[in-house]
């Protein structure tokens, strides 16, 4: 049993030579996304015995609870962030007030953020303020490219910056890390999109299928990336009806976002096609479900990148430059941009290639891990944290450890 088991709860209490309280780390979620990933690491940290307190920033809230549900969590503190009509800067400004508040009070050992949003920007660059270490899962994704996408790429470059921990899911981007002198300790973990997945497959019943089930084959199709509204997702949902018209039997799945400017161009273009069923966001169970189902995805998500290859899928994404180059480099993935006919083209290629879509499938299962990411991310901050503890005891932490 190691120190951090042996330590009785001292909540409410400063630490003391008498009395300690037990580790104590802070999980910024704001995005469904960033649920899914994170919460195999609070499963992990408490585990380990670690006083693990999840902050919602409210970001994607309708999104998060539902996620965090189907592993057995709960949000400890909304923060509410999002009001009607939100710039960048606003959202960016409440996070980082916000958290930062709530930090002051809570005076973790450690404050985890997850990808690239405005919650984890803000999360991170609070505990910076706060003189609190950062660990940044899911760290040294790049495109090289400030506007692609936007402004996800500027968010997790400046996290590298104030970080104490990088979580690198892959090699790849841990060599990214090391080409940057990113200050701190580069871990290489895989994906924790991989024990996820794993997670939520294995609580599912045996054999077990969701009501709405559709028939084979069919598509799953997303679009919502910032960079891809307007013309882009609607040269999608283009694309998409061209092998529609062209193959009676197919069908497709599209999972729209909530926001209109994502939505409107799909629903302008798919709304009255018989064999396309249009779907708002669904529990992440279900997705999954439909995924794994699909003869293959068409996605701008960097999620499904991730999710598709893992379950065995083949992904054709509708971008020009993507941050996660494994699964191209593997030959699980390809980039098919957002013209019209080059969408068109590449899926009926593929639907044409039965052994390439079995290729594809196989070679993506172990790209991004072997779903214990969240073990080692856990291993690693409790060992750190345990060995500051012994050193600092009775010491007040300096303002910012993660430069010492």
């Amino acid at each position: 049993m190691n120190a951090a088991t042996k330590a009785p709860a001292a909540r409410g209490r400063r630490r003391s030579g008498a009395a300690r309280r037990r580790l104590r780390a802070a999980i910024i979620i704001g995005t469904r996304p960033e649920a899914i990933k994170l919460a195999p690491v609070v499963q992990e940290l408490r585990d380990r015995d670690m006083e693990t307190v999840v902050i919602g920033t409210g970001q994607h809230r309708d999104l998060v609870d539902p996620v965090l549900r189907l592993f057995g969590l709960a949000l400890d503190h909304d923060l509410k962030i999002m009001q009607p009509d939100s710039s960048l800067n606003a959202v960016l400004t409440l996070a980082i007030e916000r958290v930062g508040a709530i930090l002051a009070r809570l005076e973790p050992g450690a404050v985890v953020v997850q990808g690239d949003t405005t919650s984890a920007l803000g999360g991170a660059l609070a505990a910076f303020n706060c003189g609190i270490p950062v660990a940044h899962v899911e760290a040294g994704l790049r495109s090289h490219n400030l506007a692609l996408p936007f402004p996800e790429e500027m968010h997790r470059r400046v996290i590298s910056i104030v970080s104490r921990w990088h979580f690198a899911p892959t090699r790849h981007a841990a060599a990214e890390l090391r080409s940057e002198h990113a200050p701190g300790r580069i871990v290489v973990t895989g994906n924790t999109v991989v024990d996820a997945v794993r997670f939520i497959l294995g609580s599912r019943p045996k054999g077990s299928s969701l009501p709405d089930q559709p028939p084979a084959p069919y598509i799953l199709a997303t679009a919502h990336r910032r960079e891809s509204w307007g013309t882009p997702i609607r040269n999608i949902a283009l694309g998409l009806r061209d092998v529609l018209a062209e193959r009676p039997d197919l069908s497709v799945v599209f999972a729209t976002h909530p926001n209109p400017k994502a939505h409107g161009p799909v629903k302008q273009v798919l709304g009255g096609e018989p064999r396309a069923r249009l779907v708002g966001p669904m529990e992440y169970d279900a997705f999954l479900a439909i995924l794994r189902g699909a003869v293959l995805a068409v996605t701008d998500s960097g999620g499904v990148q991730e999710e598709g290859p893992t379950l065995g899928v083949p992904v054709l994404v509708t971008r020009s430059v993507t941050e996660r180059p494994e699964g191209l480099e593997a030959g699980a993935v390809r980039m098919v941009g957002t013209g019209r006919a080059s969408i068109r083209r590449a899926i009926g290629a593929l639907l044409d290639d039965p052994a390439e879509r079995s290729r594809m499938g196989r070679v993506g299962r172990r790209v991004y891990g072997d779903g214990t990411a969240a073990r080692r991310i856990a291993d690693t901050l409790v060992s750190d944290l345990e060995a500051d503890r012994a050193v600092k005891r009775g010491a007040k932490l300096p303002e910012a450890p993660f430069l010492s």
